[in-house]
């Protein structure tokens, strides 16, 4: 409190006595008791009307201890009841977490993972089952740094190490935070035989043959030879003897199957020995291929060299069914040979190929930028009028949410890097569908960034300027993977090599998964004016093939789209039938979940990866029977001691209600005293 404002509060004192003095004792006739509590009464009123008006500001100190975070990471994955560890984990917990000494020095805090990262209560660990279908260390990182950002703090981390997704862990932690890794699972070695992985396309054409890439991997003390087959049903496709031995405990087998029957082929990869293992489920891989009997081929017409061609063709090839030749438009001959063209950045050069398209009547993909020539591009279709200048400008992007040609999500287009075009205006004709419009910085130009048009069975699509290729990018960055990208290229291509009538229930899933992965169906219904109906009650009836075990769901809407996750089912053939109850249109399907759980691939616990992890972070790895000692040597860190601040509120005066309560108060029992003794 300053100075001056004590000298206000020290002379409304005097002001208030005063005034209470002259009106009750100096002015009065009679001096009695009544007089002398009316003029405390007023010398209350005044003063806290004077206090109102000073409004001193009334500071308080208190002092808070903060403890150093101690997060106790369990992992929640079934791998570790399948290493028989689910009872000793839970029981690690515990003793960590209800330690009385721990409790008093860290701020404890619980979490548990398997695919996510989750918080559960401390001391009780709520809904840790170990049913996880995935381990993702990872996630654990990601989400440590962004709770206790600028934070120094250790983590005890209760797991066996072996992850199934995401990212290296032992780099995606921050150095600066101790890890402090508590195994659980036998470290014991045993004799395991085990196909580690396999690489196979998604697809394959009829008639060719397609490779098959096969990671085998051996952990025992003695040599062993071992069978490897590949089969399909009864059949029994390649077949040959793998020798392994303490110093040769890998081996890669490459070999290539015939594709003769068009539709979804499963094949399995088994690897076997006359040794007892303590593990048999990871010998044995699932795996299919799509046959079909037919490719799309796309031709990019371009004059000029640009990396945009480039990330074209790899986001479409990126797809096994596409194929992609690059082109000049002088020396492209004869257009039969393509199912869909991309012309680049279109000037009169391609006059011949617009004149040889009329007549075959294939769907475009016109690309344009600085090097286009609009006057001609006016001429040559008739879905956008363009007024063009020839400056240069700079388009971001603005997802339309409505658009409904085909389901796509928005893959955060608006923190795309722009386009650049001539600057101008754009204007649709007829029955354009624009599903990303444009704006200058903030500004909306009303014009499209990317359009499609339908008309009298020729479909076109239109992206209005280059360096789309810094799309792809920015992609990759957001997901760590172009795949998104390419997906959605990829739907932009399915929609023009196709000239199928609009269906009014359409429906998109996998032709197989992997048991464990999310089986996700999503499903669009329009109405008679192919507009997207979000009244639609659509519903999924997903029958066993095998069991003819049937389960229903309802659709739950999304973002332009019906979506449902079947998750859970059991390995096998299903065959599915969405409805839309209030039309009755029925879509049916059929489609396979492989028989692999990645949980059960492992025999005993990555030590040697949470030994890096703990080495990187300078921590140290623990075992069960050294639970003592983790939490001795946490106790004793000098580095981890709770730090007491003092926090300063302050308040101003006008804030307390009571203040004007009491002088409500005051001022009400002055004038009832008054009037109860005859003195108004």
């Amino acid at each position: 409190m300053t100075t001056n404002t004590i000298l206000f509060l020290l002379l409304s004192l005097a002001v208030s006595g005063g005034l209470s003095f002259f009106q009750y004792y100096y002015k009065a006739k009679t001096k009695s008791k009544v007089h002398l509590v009316l003029a405390f009464l007023r010398f209350l009123s005044i003063f806290g009307i004077l206090l109102l008006l000073i409004n001193p500001i009334i500071s308080r100190k208190t002092l808070e201890t903060i403890k150093t975070p101690l997060p106790i990471v369990m992992d929640n994955s079934s791998s570790i009841m399948d290493l028989k560890a689910n009872e000793k984990a839970l029981e690690l917990y515990k003793i960590v977490s209800q330690n009385k000494d721990l409790q008093e020095k860290f701020e404890m805090q619980s979490y548990q993972f398997d695919t996510e990262f989750q918080q559960s209560e401390v001391p009780i660990a709520i809904g840790i089952n170990f049913k996880g279908t995935q381990t993702n260390i990872d996630e654990v990182a990601k989400n440590l740094k962004s709770i206790y950002k600028n934070t120094t703090f250790p983590t005890v981390l209760i797991t066996d190490g072996n992850q199934t997704s995401g990212n290296d862990y032992v780099y995606s932690f921050d150095a600066n935070n101790k890890i402090y890794p508590l195994v659980v699972g036998d470290t014991t070695k045993f004799l395991d035989l085990k196909v580690t992985q396999l690489n196979v396309n998604k697809y394959a054409f009829q008639k060719n043959k397609f490779p098959v890439e096969v990671f085998l991997n051996y952990s025992g003390n003695k040599s062993v030879t071992a069978n490897f087959s590949i089969s399909q049903g009864s059949s029994v496709l390649v077949k040959q003897n793998v020798a392994f031995s303490p110093s040769k405990n890998s081996v890669i087998i490459n070999v290539l199957l015939p594709a003769d029957k068009v539709g979804l082929q499963v094949f399995k990869a088994t690897i076997s020995s006359k040794e007892k293992e303590k593990n048999r489920y990871n010998n044995t891989k699932n795996f299919a291929v799509e046959i079909i009997d037919q490719k799309t081929n796309i031709a990019i017409v371009s004059a000029i060299n640009h990396p945009d061609l480039g990330a074209l063709k790899r986001a479409i090839e990126s797809n096994a069914q596409r194929k992609v030749t690059l082109v000049k438009p002088n020396s492209i001959n004869s257009l039969q040979d393509y199912d869909v063209l991309i012309l680049y950045q279109p000037t009169t050069e391609f006059k011949s190929v617009l004149e040889k398209n009329k007549l075959a009547g294939i769907n475009t993909f016109i690309v344009t930028g600085n090097s286009t020539d609009f006057n001609f591009l006016n001429q040559q279709q008739n879905s956008l009028v363009f007024k063009m200048s020839g400056q240069k400008e700079d388009y971001l992007a603005q997802f339309n949410s409505q658009f409904n040609l085909f389901a796509l999500d928005n893959l955060g287009f608006e923190n795309f890097p722009p386009l650049q075009n001539s600057f101008g205006s754009i204007t649709t004709k007829g029955t354009v569908s624009t599903l990303l419009s444009s704006r200058i910085r903030t500004i909306e130009t009303n014009s499209p960034l990317l359009a499609f048009d339908e008309n009298q069975g020729k479909r076109s699509a239109f992206l209005l300027g280059e360096n789309s290729w810094k799309w792809r990018l920015q992609s990759h960055i957001d997901n760590q993977s172009f795949e998104k990208f390419d997906v959605f290229v990829d739907k932009i291509i399915q929609f023009l090599a196709s000239n199928d009538a609009r269906k009014s229930l359409v429906v998109h899933h996998e032709s197989f998964y992997n048991s464990g992965e999310s089986i996700e169906i999503s499903a669009q219904y329009f109405n008679k004016n192919y507009e997207f109906d979000e009244k639609a009650r659509l519903t999924i009836s997903v029958t066993n093939s095998k069991t003819k075990q049937t389960v229903n769901y309802d659709l739950l809407k999304g973002n332009n789209s019906f979506k449902v996750n079947l998750a859970g089912l059991a390995a096998g053939g299903y065959n599915f039938s969405v409805k839309e109850l209030n039309s009755k249109t029925s879509y049916s399907g059929h489609f396979e979940i492989l028989d692999f759980d990645i949980e059960k691939q492992f025999v005993n616990p990555d030590v040697e990866k949470l030994q890096q992890l703990a080495a990187q972070t300078q921590g140290k790895v623990y075992y069960p029977d050294q639970v003592d000692s983790l939490i001795k040597s946490l106790l004793e860190n000098e580095n981890y001691k709770a730090i007491q601040k003092e926090i300063i509120a302050k308040t101003p005066l006008i804030d307390w209600i009571w203040l004007l309560v009491l002088i409500a108060i005051t001022l009400s029992s002055e004038w009832f005293i008054r009037k109860y003794n005859g003195m108004l």
